[in-house]
């Protein structure tokens, strides 16, 4: 390592006195003037983490669904998928060494990773739309280059397309081509070859709006229109050119306030979607003829996932083990539809999108998607061998044409993370195949009305949970407490969990009616106000 253009580089990016940031499930995230250092840093890190495990690795510069003002990076591992979380810890402590220990950090990484130096490093850079996002990827490059390492800086790209890229990379091609037209190509074909085998049932042309949150998401959907058919007219809403990023728009303001993005004029019965920032989630909803708004959320999507992959599988009989994995937010009632009419069994793992796709890994088909729209699907390596091979070699009719479908779903969905624009076309592909429309898919079964508060706290270590964060372990009497104030109402259930982010407790109840549920989410935060150190005035109803 060459020390002195680390010391000439580090001075170039220098670290602002007393800030400390934490590596957490998005990687770093803040006001975009704090971060330079940082991503010079992470820089470094990538080079080290692809030494360490021969392959390229990627890193992102975007804050997702953060106001246009802030800035982030995260790392995307070799076949895609987050940074192990062992390297974590790496990031953080790199992130926040004063600058004359930053050489004795990188050596103790090098000894506890049995990182070697002398190898090659490989990194793919890409960034989201943001006015900072350009110098703070060349901050990165710099980082990258102190330490010998290679880059392909694709510029800007949604996150799941620089995880499929690293992705495509890694298999040698098996996953795909390692470039923006073979990720369009490979989505349009399977998208084409899937709705080819729908019998032209509803509607001959498919009208789609799509709210793109003034992101990246709109740039590479208008990329990707020559490649869809006739069939399909996709509309872009929020492209960039007028309003800020994210601002009264995109998945996370219409998941949260529950309603329609600002200056939309909604028709009756239009099937809209939201894409957040970085275009790595996504929800739908309608208007219905009496002017209310529909939010067909995470939970709604990987139902109408599940119902399709169900009937597939069961045409192929094969013996898969098929199962959706979510979180303590998901809707009461989507667990009971899953569970209860579907028989799809359902596991409920800890916040962030890593437990998610870790515990879906365990299955031939896991189905994984958080409230928030985030999610994918994926196959396990036996599975999805065996379903090529049945299209290859299958007599019977029926069961080559539904592994044929199962297909065409593995090229079409984005296995390495949520991709708001292939689960877009995973969706409209199984609407148009079965025939559904948005108003039918919503039908499947009643949201139960719920509420999500948070409560400042002066420090959020002081709740502890347990059972996938559907408990609090401390402070002592808190779980009491929320167990006596659910049985008041009825179908009703409370948790809290810390933020990952800040010092506030998260709080989510659900309840038989909105104004149980309210009142429920109302309780609950007065008893974390009061039993887990709440900061300023009480929460009001």
């Amino acid at each position: 390592m060459d020390s002195e253009a680390l010391r000439k580089y580090s001075a170039l990016h220098p670290k602002p006195a007393g800030l400390t940031l934490q590596y957490g499930t998005a990687g770093f995230r803040s006001k975009a003037e704090q971060l330079d250092h940082i991503v010079f840093r992470m820089g470094l890190l990538a080079a080290l983490r692809s030494k360490a495990v021969t392959a390229t690795i990627g890193i992102m510069v975007t804050a997702s669904h953060n106001p246009e003002e802030d800035n982030g990076v995260k790392l995307v591992d070799p076949l895609g998928e987050m940074l192990h979380p062992s390297w974590e810890e790496y990031a953080t402590q790199l992130a926040n060494a004063e600058e004359q220990e930053l050489q004795k950090v990188i050596n103790e990484i090098c000894q506890k990773a049995a990182v070697n130096l002398n190898k090659d490093a490989s990194v793919f850079i890409g960034r989201d739309t943001r006015p900072s996002s350009k110098k703070l990827s060349q901050s990165v490059i710099d980082g990258i280059q102190v330490l010998g390492g290679q880059y392909h800086d694709y510029g800007l790209v949604t996150t799941p397309q620089l995880h499929y890229m690293v992705c495509c990379q890694n298999t040698q091609g098996q996953y795909g081509k390692a470039t923006l037209e073979g990720y369009y190509e490979k989505l349009s074909k399977a998208f084409m070859e899937l709705i080819k085998q729908s019998h032209c049932s509803g509607e001959s042309q498919r009208h789609l709006k799509i709210d793109c949150a003034n992101g990246i998401g709109a740039l590479k959907l208008s990329e990707m229109k020559p490649y869809f058919p006739q069939e399909v007219l996709i509309h872009i809403y929020n492209d960039g050119t007028k309003e800020k990023l994210n601002h009264l728009c995109g998945a996370d303001f219409v998941k949260v306030h529950q309603k329609p993005p600002g200056g939309l004029d909604m028709k009756p019965n239009e099937r809209w979607c939201s894409f957040d920032g970085d275009a790595d989630r996504i929800v739908y909803y309608y208007k219905d003829t009496a002017g209310h708004f529909h939010l067909i959320d995470g939970d709604k999507i990987a139902t109408l996932i599940s119902i399709f992959l169900k009937e597939l599988l069961a045409k192929v009989k094969q013996n898969f083990e098929m199962a959706v994995v979510q979180t303590a937010y998901a809707n009461g009632n989507s667990t009971r539809y899953l569970q209860e009419t579907l028989k799809v069994p359902v596991h409920c793992v800890k916040t962030g999108v890593k437990h998610l796709h870790h515990k879906a890994q365990e299955f031939d088909v896991g189905v994984y998607f958080e409230a928030n729209g985030h999610g994918t699907v994926l196959f396990s390596k036996a599975a999805e061998t065996k379903i090529r091979q049945l299209v290859k070699e299958e007599k019977d009719d029926e069961r080559r044409e539904a592994a044929k479908m199962l297909e065409n779903m593995i090229d079409l969905i984005n296995q390495t993370v949520g991709d708001a624009v292939s689960d877009m076309l995973v969706i409209e592909a199984i609407l148009a195949l079965k025939g559904l429309s948005v108003q039918q898919w919503d039908a499947l079964y009643a949201d139960l009305p719920n509420r999500l508060l948070k409560v400042q706290v002066a420090d959020r270590r002081v709740i502890d949970t347990t059972d996938a964060e559907r408990r609090a372990l401390t402070p002592p009497g808190l779980q009491e407490k929320i167990d006596a104030l659910v049985k008041k109402y009825k179908l009703s259930r409370a948790f809290v969990r810390p933020s990952g982010t800040e010092d506030v407790v998260r709080i989510y109840a659900e309840a038989d009616t909105q104004e149980n549920a309210d009142a429920l989410a109302h309780e609950v935060s007065l008893a974390v106000f009061h039993l887990a150190g709440g900061k300023g005035a009480p929460p009001q109803p």
